[in-house]
Order: C-alpha cells, then structure tokens, then sequence
C-alpha cells in the first residue's frame, strides 16, 4: 500500500514539472464553475481555465447545467499564460481532435448513442455528438420521411442514432435514427408474431387493397396479406369486388413465415360450409320410429 502511495506521489510530481506546451492536450478535473468559466486542476504547478466561448459549439450549451466540479474535461493549451500565472485552455480545440476519432469508433462500431435534436434545418435536424455538430437527413429521423413542416416538432428530443458519415477533412457528420427505430420494430413484430399461430381466427381491418389481394390489420398492430384465392370462394378478378377499404372483416392465419402473416377469408367460408353441410336434422314422433307397411298406411290415413 506504502510503494503504491509512493508511485502515485512520484507520478504527480512528475506530472507538476512536466514541460507544457501550446497544442498540448490536457486533461484535468473541475474544481469550479463561474458564469465566464470553469477552472481545473492539472496536477500542475498552476491551475487551467476555460473560458465559456471555448467550452463548446453546441449553441445550446449551458455552462451550469453541462459541466459539474468533479467533471474530467480534455482540453487543448491555447496559452501557457491566462495573464493570471494559469494556463489558457479550450475544450471546443480538444474536441476537434479527439472528437473526430470517436465518432470514426462509432462509425466502425455501429453502435448507437443518444443525442437531442437542438434544432430544425432544410430538408433535416441538427444535433451535436461529441461537441460536433451533426446532420440528420429528414429521410433518417423517423422510420418514414418526416415532411419538411414536421420537422420542428423533432426539436428538443432525444434520439438514438447511428454514425452514418464521419468525414473529419470535410468537417461533415451525418447521423441517422432510422436504423434503432427499424430495429426496435422488427423486435417488436417478432414479439407479436411469437404470440400468434397458424390456425388463429382474428377480426381484422381492411387497409389496402392490390391487384394480387388486401393488406388486413388486425388487433394486435400487425398486417397480414390475404391473397385474392383466399378471400372467396368465388372466382374474383380484383379484391375491390367483394372488399372495402376500412371493413370490418375475420381472417384465420393460414402461415407465418419470414416474419410475415398469410391469412385467408375463404378457410372461414370452407368452414361455415362444411358445418351447415354436417348439421344433423332430427325428426320426432310420438313413439318410436318403425318402418312397418302398416304404420306407414295407418298414418296415410287407410
């Protein structure tokens, strides 16, 4: 425990005369935050400043509400000399440099981080991801094209994106939200889907109808199609021949497979026939049945 104590110390006396230069990248802790400014403790012999202009770019930024004493915050040494004996740093600088390398990780990596989208633009949103300043294509904020005058309604939320474009020379980031939300409803449908199976009688709804049959959804959030051979038993040129776009109407699911429903009005209709096919007609009398000659004239009246 003594020897570790012992390397720490000899490590930050190291650290207290190491040579600073201008470019050099720091890190160090915050130890106050002011309306100007924050400052650090370097392990140094003096202390580092920041002042607000230099915290970021995002100009939702909020010097209070985003930076916390006890914060590890890299910064880049614009001066070795604030004009107090302090040294003169700036985290926007540090983020350039380092920032670039970890959207490249999550470029490669794929993995989703959270952002909140500060404001509206042409034809997408702005968000910033590691203090840069990022684009989402209106194409990439909901997993259908948000039409230009919706896009405003995006504005203070928070979303998961997935690094689409990371071009540091060309100081272009491009995100995407798209990608989470098409994963998160294929888990969705696979869900609903593990709860239904092939046999299962539903009501559902018309949504569309194609030439090759009609789109049903039904009470769970799922569609499925009927194809135009099982929607009757009747021959039919177009599902519009016998379907409406809103009726109410049962389907049995016939098949699932690949994730998707195939369902079939007509089973049902196969099923109704065979019933009233079956169904037993009883006769009664007011004693038991016999098949004499002379029953039969008796009750012919002879």
């Amino acid at each position: 425990m003594a020897e570790e104590t012992m390397k720490d110390f000899q490590d930050q006396i190291d650290r207290s005369f190491r040579k600073v230069n201008v470019g050099d990248i720091l890190e160090g802790t915050v130890i106050d935050v002011s309306d100007t400014g924050v400052t650090l403790d370097l392990m140094y012999y003096t202390q580092g400043t920041i002042r607000i202009e230099d915290l970021s770019d995002d100009p939702k930024f909020n010097i209070h509400r985003d930076i916390a004493v006890g914060d590890t915050v890299s910064a880049t040494v614009i001066s070795t000399d604030d004009g107090n004996g302090n040294i003169l740093l700036s985290k926007k600088e540090a983020n350039q440099v380092l920032a670039w390398d970890k959207l490249k990780e999550y470029l490669e990596s794929g993995e989703y981080v959270d952002v909140k989208v500060s404001e509206a633009v042409k034809a997408g949103a702005v968000a910033y991801l590691e203090g840069i300043r990022g684009f989402i294509p209106a194409s990439k904020l909901d997993l259908n094209f948000v039409e230009e005058e919706n896009i405003p309604s995006y504005v203070g939320k928070t979303l998961k994106v997935k690094v689409i474009t990371a071009d540091e020379q060309a100081n272009k980031l491009v995100l995407s939200a798209k990608e989470f939300l098409r994963a998160e409803d294929a888990a969705k449908k696979a869900e609903m889907i593990s709860n239904l199976e092939v046999g299962l009688v539903t009501e559902g709804v018309v949504e569309s109808l194609q030439n090759y049959g009609a789109f049903i959804g039904l009470s769970n959030g799922m569609s499925g199609l009927c194809h135009i051979s099982q929607i009757s038993n009747q021959r039919i040129a177009h599902p519009s021949s016998v379907l409406k776009v809103g009726q109410k109407v049962k389907v049995k699911v016939i098949a699932i497979k690949d994730g998707k429903l195939s369902l079939s009005m007509k089973a049902l209709e196969d099923v109704t026939a065979k019933e009233i096919t079956e169904e037993k007609i009883e006769y009664t009398s007011d004693g038991e049945a016999t098949t004499s000659m002379a029953d039969l004239l008796k009750k012919a009246g002879f």
